[in-house]
């Protein structure tokens, strides 16, 4: 059984991320041990675990701890015997892929087109590529931090429209093995409008919610300022030294906070070598 002293953590980057040792997270963590893990959560937003060995039962289990848990509109990629699992993966079966094939290769915050957007995203690397498929993470509360604060009172009150349909747009459309969405999973996810600067429920720092993946345009805007406006601010939020880059092995588990993330899944490996992970989604809270 883990417990409170033997966790180290180690910070991974100036602004973002931080390895943490001396836990399984398959154990019956004590209430210390988690407390632990959860300030280093909402101090880091990126929590990096080494060497877990985890079947799609310890990850629920260890997902729930933060959270209820939500599964993804794409249903044909949950995991066979846990839907809770949600499958990464280049792997093919019979010709098809068993999971989300090229899933997040662009900046975004996942389903961030929610009501309800996903708080926190736990993702288990079963099988990595012998070179490439890093993982970036940049932190949107230091990217908040660092504009003036004339920029700040601009952007205070604005509203953006987030679209799960606009990954299609700018991404999918050009990867024939992601098929556009059905009617019926549109349906499930209607654009939303959320602040363009949200508050962080746990830290009450402030944190610019907009993303190159789902963010459409910011209402009440024209098409061009709208254009203009997040252009800089997704220029602003990419500046490496807000950045954490992860270079994947297998068993590696890395959790990180949508409400003060983006995250870049980079296509540079060989898509003939196989990259199949496991994720869990643990649910949020409309952004204020």
């Amino acid at each position: 059984m883990s417990n409170q002293e033997e966790i180290n953590i180690r910070r991974l980057s100036g602004n973002i991320g931080t390895e943490i040792t001396g836990v399984s997270v398959s154990d019956d963590l004590t209430n210390a041990a988690f407390d632990t893990l959860r300030r280093a959560f909402n101090d880091h937003s990126v929590l990096v675990f080494r060497n877990q060995n985890l079947n799609p039962e310890e990850l629920v289990s260890f997902s729930r701890r933060f959270g209820p848990l939500e599964r993804h509109v794409l249903k044909q990629f949950s995991h066979p015997d846990n839907p809770d699992v949600f499958l990464i993966s280049n792997v093919r079966e019979k010709g098809k892929p068993v999971g989300a094939i090229r899933a997040g290769q662009y900046w975004h915050s996942d389903c961030s087109y929610m009501a309800k957007p996903t708080m926190a995203s736990v993702l288990h690397a079963l099988e990595v590529p012998s070179t490439g498929g890093d993982t970036m993470f940049t932190s949107m509360a230091a990217a908040y931090d660092e504009l003036s604060e004339s920029m700040k009172a601009l952007l205070s009150g604005l509203r953006a429209v987030h679209d799960y349909t606009n990954a299609w747009d700018v991404f999918f459309s050009r990867v024939a093995d992601r098929p556009p969405l059905s009617e019926e999973e549109r349906a499930k996810v209607p654009p939303v409008e959320h602040p363009l600067v949200r508050t962080h429920p746990d830290t009450g720092r402030k944190v610019l919610f907009v993303n190159p993946g789902f963010t459409r345009h910011i209402a009440g805007l024209s098409e061009s300022e709208s254009r203009a406006l997040l252009g800089f601010l997704f220029a602003h939020a990419q500046q490496p030294h807000f950045i954490y880059r992860h270079r994947w092995t297998p068993g590696d588990l890395v959790m990180w906070d949508n409400r003060a993330t983006w995250h870049l899944a980079i296509a540079d490996y060989d898509m003939n070598e196989r990259r199949h992970f496991h994720r869990t989604s643990i649910a949020g809270d409309a952004p204020y």
